[in-house]
This record gives structure tokens, C-alpha cells and sequence, in this order.
């Protein structure tokens, strides 16, 4: 045990002295307005997996009082393999946050070697260190672990879609998210980097005016070849009134036209309502996205000719968008509805579903247009799904591994980031003082001032970075 805990202690060291130089330069880049990685790091660490889902709130919960228990576990095994008696522990509620600490003998402690000391100092950022490891361990075995049971790789499928969500109205509990904008997606994180990517912002034409709704597609446009049938008959459903927009159903078009890496839309006199409405062209969205795509915003793959040439019958348009709102389509499946089963059932029976085995009965497909981001919050999702209709009932089980494995990785790697730092408190100063009486060319009232002036610089800098993660994790929630 003692070997074992040596090695925490280089870690620790290691990791207290890195930690702090990061927070220091950190700071002074503030001063220079430089933003610094640690604070998005610690950031990602204490905000990772935040839901307002209950199952989601009780993992956090769960997870934060494992990583702190096995944190103070470290302390008293270190100190039991010191041969040091433990008086108590205790647990305790700072604000909203549980936390627990082991108490020694402080006399008996002081008397050990210094070393031995370091040991039961660092032994909690140790362990904390450990179950990250195994945390990843685990994590990355989890497919072998689930595969008897569980199928993997093909989609993922919809654990819970609340009726406040916008994706209420397309997706339900156990459909299977195939793709998105034909790209295929088999992981959550591919979910949300998709659906943070797509946006559209305003035109930086010097002609454009603040007041006006019209805005243009930039890079991320997606368009499709509409035939000029359809656009010719479009321009009849237009009633000429004060900015009306398009009828219920109908989406508003414009022509796109590509100008090398960027996509702009076809302009229309500035100043005249009557010209502006007949710029745009009302379609339905189900029927537009069944066209050949054109456009330079979709996620293309080898072989995909996406671009801005369209037939000669055919013009390339893209959805009017307004700042903050965007376009997607997205393919489904139900492969645990009834009639799904019963299709499914049909093909497997029938001699000719060798060439049908790879598309499911029951795919469909969806345009979702609106704030991305914030419907990706809502909608929890899974990259597992039962192999058997039967096994419905347990389908929550690996998204609930998953995210625990997830928070209690992120839970343990902030507790033992925090305990590095040289703070009031909290192990940092203990491994400091500590370390400091290494040094023979110090004298012991150097020593207290070197900890004082320490402490006291990395908690102001502590407060001052969590207080800003605080308030952008705040701010951001609510934009």
C-alpha cells in the first residue's frame, strides 16, 4: 500500500504544480484579454451532462457523492497503512454541494516522516485519479459488456423526448435517429456538434437594412434543384400584404448563387414589398427534400456531388432562415411499432427479403426547422438499443451506465483538479506545506510565509476563474 501511494504522490506534485502555473497564466492572459483552455476545461468538467431531466439530476448527484467518498476512502486507507488511528468522519453540506473529510490525529500526523505525510495528503487525488482510469476502462468496454442484449452502431435511439421539446411532434420514445442531412450518426456528441453547426446569420451587404427580415445563407447553406414548374406555380400562393409570410405548411424559398466558398441568395430591389415577395417562393418541405440537393452546406461524403449546378429545367433555391433558426432533415426509424414488427416479420418469411435485409420497413424522415440547440437539450438519446421488442422494458439501462460512467468520470477528474490547487481548505495546501519542508534552505518562518502568500494568491485566482464559470454556465443557459 505504501508503494502504491508513492506513486500518488509524484502524480500529485506533478499535477499541483502544473494546475497552478495554468491558473497564473491564465490570469495574467486575462489581463492581456487572452482566453485561457483551463477555464473551458474546468468548465466542461463541472458543467458536462447538466439536464434538467430527473434521471439526469440523480446521476450527477449519485456520481459527485461516489467520487468524494472514494476520495476520502484514499485518505483513510493511506493513513491506516501509516499505522495512523482515525477518529472520525465526517459529512457535510457546503451551499448545495456535499462534501465529507477524514480527521486524524493532527499531533501523531505531524510526527510521521515527511513523505508518509505527502502519502495520506496526496491519497485522495489519487484514487480520485484511479477511478477516472477505470471509469474509461469500463466505458470502452461497455459494448462487449452489453452485446449479448444490446445492438450498437446503427443509429441512435430516443430514451425520453419531453412534450416542452419541439422534437415532440416528430419523434417518441424508441424511434432511432439514422441520420442527419443524409450524414450517418451513430454517437450523441455527432448529434449535438450537428446540430450547434447549423445557422444562419445576416447578409453583410452594405444595402442591408437592420429593419428588414431579409437575411442570406452563408457557408452552411443547404439547398435543393427545384424544377421551375414548381416555382412557377409558387408565385400564386404569394397574397400581396405587408410582409405576409408564407402559408401554413409552406416554407419560403430563395435562388441561391455561389460566389467560391460561400452561398448567397438571389437580392430583389431594396425598399419595394411587392419585389421582395416576389423573390421568394412558398414550397411544402416535405416534397422539396426529395429533390436532388444542391448547396455547399450539407455534410458531404466521397461520391457526393452535392453542389450549386442544377438541370437546366432547375433552379438551386435555399430556405429563408432568420438569425438563430435552421434547417434540418432527419431520418428515423420505428423498428418497435407494432406494424414495423409485423412488416419485419413478413420480410424475414418471404424468399425475396435477402435484398431488402439492410433498410428497415418503418424509416422515415422529418425537416426540423427552428433553435437547434436548444431542442438537442431536450431529446436524451442512446447508442444502444434492445435486440429483441421483448427487452423494451431495460432499454433505459445502457443510457443510465453510459451517463453515470460519463459524470462520474467528469466528477472525479474536477475533485481532484480542485483539490490540487493550492487553497484554503482543500489537500493542495496540506501537499504544499508539506513540500516546502523538503527544502533545507528554508527556514520555517519562510516557509509560513511562502504558504500564506500561496494560499492566498491561487484562492483569490480560484475564486475568480470558478465565479466566471459560474456565470457563463449561467449565461449560456439562459441565451
Amino acid at each position: 500500500m505504501r508503494a502504491w501511494f508513492s506513486v500518488g504522490v509524484y502524480l500529485s506534485l506533478i499535477a499541483l504544480v502544473s494546475i497552478s502555473l495554468m491558473l497564473l497564466w491564465e490570469s495574467i492572459g486575462v489581463c492581456y484579454f487572452r482566453s485561457g483552455s483551463l477555464s473551458a476545461w474546468l468548465q466542461n468538467l463541472l458543467t458536462s451532462g447538466l439536464s434538467i431531466s430527473i434521471v439526469d439530476t440523480i446521476i450527477i448527484i449519485m456520481s459527485t457523492i461516489l467520487s468524494i467518498a472514494f476520495h476520502e476512502f484514499g485518505h483513510a486507507i493511506a493513513a491506516a497503512s501509516e499505522g495512523l488511528q482515525i477518529e472520525y468522519v465526517a459529512i457535510f453540506v457546503a451551499v448545495l454541494f456535499p462534501g465529507a473529510f477524514v480527521a486524524l490525529n493532527y499531533d501523531l500526523l505531524q510526527n510521521l516522516p515527511l513523505f508518509s505525510m505527502l502519502r495520506i495528503y496526496c491519497a485522495g487525488i489519487w484514487h480520485n485519479v484511479m477511478l477516472c482510469t477505470a471509469c474509461v476502462i469500463i466505458t470502452l468496454l461497455l459494448p462487449v459488456m452489453l452485446y449479448p442484449l444490446y445492438v450498437s452502431g446503427d443509429g441512435l435511439m430516443v430514451i425520453e423526448v419531453p412534450e416542452i421539446s419541439p422534437m415532440s411532434e416528430y419523434l417518441s420514445s424508441h424511434d432511432v435517429i439514422l441520420s442527419v442531412d443524409g450524414l450517418k450518426i451513430t454517437r450523441t456528441d455527432e448529434w449535438i456538434k450537428i446540430l450547434n453547426q447549423g445557422s444562419t446569420a445576416k447578409s453583410s451587404d452594405p444595402e442591408f437594412l437592420e429593419g428588414s427580415h431579409r437575411y442570406v445563407a452563408t457557408s452552411s447553406a443547404k439547398g435543393y434543384c427545384v424544377p421551375d414548374s414548381w416555382i412557377d406555380a409558387s408565385k400564386n400562393l404569394w397574397q400581396i400584404r405587408d410582409k405576409l409570410p408564407c402559408p401554413d405548411e409552406l416554407i419560403a424559398f430563395e435562388k441561391a448563387i455561389c460566389n467560391g466558398s460561400t452561398i448567397l441568395t438571389e437580392k430583389t430591389s431594396i425598399g419595394s414589398d411587392q419585389k421582395e415577395v416576389e423573390g421568394k417562393y412558398c414550397l411544402i418541405a416535405k416534397d422539396v427534400v426529395k429533390l436532388r440537393r444542391c448547396g455547399i452546406g450539407w455534410h458531404r461524403t466521397e461520391g457526393d456531388g452535392s453542389s450549386c449546378a442544377c438541370f437546366e429545367d432547375e433552379h438551386c433555391l435555399v430556405p429563408v432562415l432568420t438569425p438563430g433558426i435552421s434547417w434540418i432533415e432527419v431520418s428515423y426509424a420505428r423498428p418497435y411499432s407494432l406494424g414495423c414488427l409485423q412488416k419485419a416479420g413478413n420480410l424475414l418469411s418471404s424468399h425475396t427479403a435477402n435484398s431488402n435485409l439492410g433498410q428497415s420497413p418503418c424509416e422515415g424522415s422529418f425537416v426540423y426547422v427552428g433553435d437547434l440547440a436548444s431542442s438537442a437539450r431536450f431529446v436524451r438519446l442512446s447508442h444502444y438499443r434492445p435486440r429483441w421488442a421483448l427487452l423494451l422494458f431495460i432499454a433505459d439501462i445502457p443510457y443510465i451506465l453510459e451517463n453515470g460512467l460519463s459524470s462520474l468520470l467528469h466528477a472525479s477528474a474536477a475533485l481532484a483538479v480542485i483539490n490540487c490547487l493550492p487553497v484554503y481548505f482543500l489537500d493542495g495546501e496540506a501537499i504544499l506545506e508539506t513540500t516546502l519542508s523538503y527544502v533545507a534552505w528554508f527556514t520555517p518562518r519562510l516557509q509560513r510565509r511562502i504558504l500564506k502568500v500561496c494560499r492566498f494568491v491561487w484562492t483569490v485566482l480560484s475564486v475568480i476563474t470558478f465565479s466566471s464559470i459560474c456565470y457563463s454556465t449561467v449565461l449560456h443557459g439562459v441565451v
